[in-house]
């Protein structure tokens, strides 16, 4: 398994002010999306209370918006389906980030190895060392996740009106993450 197959939260610096104090607020410049502001402002030394604001997951434009039109046709029925990320020093363009960075930009269907994975309850469908990452609906809500869900250690959630204000980033304890999506296309991937 290698580290550029790992999907980490990224504690990042400054990220902007947050818009309002909901429990998914959104961050003002940039395109970031599930912001959780702290609560002791007066405490700047609580690490962890820093660590949850800062924590940070990266994903491309190209992906949220495939994962919003399959989350839209196929509602009712929600989506359940693992994402693997790309390293950003592999991305043609300087993404102004770390390259051993993992940003989301791949999704692997369910359905592949299918047949397998209920008979011998194997998953073929993702290969090794990936899909560290979901992407969940909730098609009657909430915007948050539940028992029943298939949790990894980055969810990415949409709920409708399966739009970017509705479409966030969560930690396997529910915790919410700060989403940054760049408008950038992940590297072309030839087969050998």
């Amino acid at each position: 398994m290698s580290e550029s197959d790992d999907v980490r939260v990224q504690n990042g610096g400054d990220h902007g002010n947050v818009e309002n104090g909901g429990d998914h607020g959104n961050v003002q410049n940039g395109d970031h999306r599930g912001a959780s502001p702290t609560t002791d402002v007066g405490n700047d030394s609580s690490d962890s209370e820093t660590e949850t604001a800062d924590r940070q997951v990266y994903v491309t434009r190209g992906l949220v918006d495939v994962l919003l039109e399959m989350a839209e046709a196929a509602e009712p029925n929600d989506v359940n389906v693992v994402l693997a990320p790309t390293p950003a020093g592999e991305f043609d363009a300087d993404l102004g980030i770390d390259p051993e960075t993992p940003v989301l930009t791949h999704f692997y269907m369910s359905e592949a190895g299918g047949s397998v994975s209920a008979v011998f309850g194997m998953d073929l469908g993702t290969p090794a060392g990936r899909g560290r990452a979901r992407f969940l609906t909730h098609p009657q809500g909430p915007f948050e996740l539940t028992e029943r869900d298939d949790l990894a250690a980055v969810v990415l959630l949409a709920v409708p009106p399966w739009e970017d204000e509705t479409f966030g980033a969560f930690d396997r304890a529910g915790r919410t993450l700060e989403l940054t999506v760049l408008d950038a296309e992940p590297p072309t991937e030839e087969l050998a």
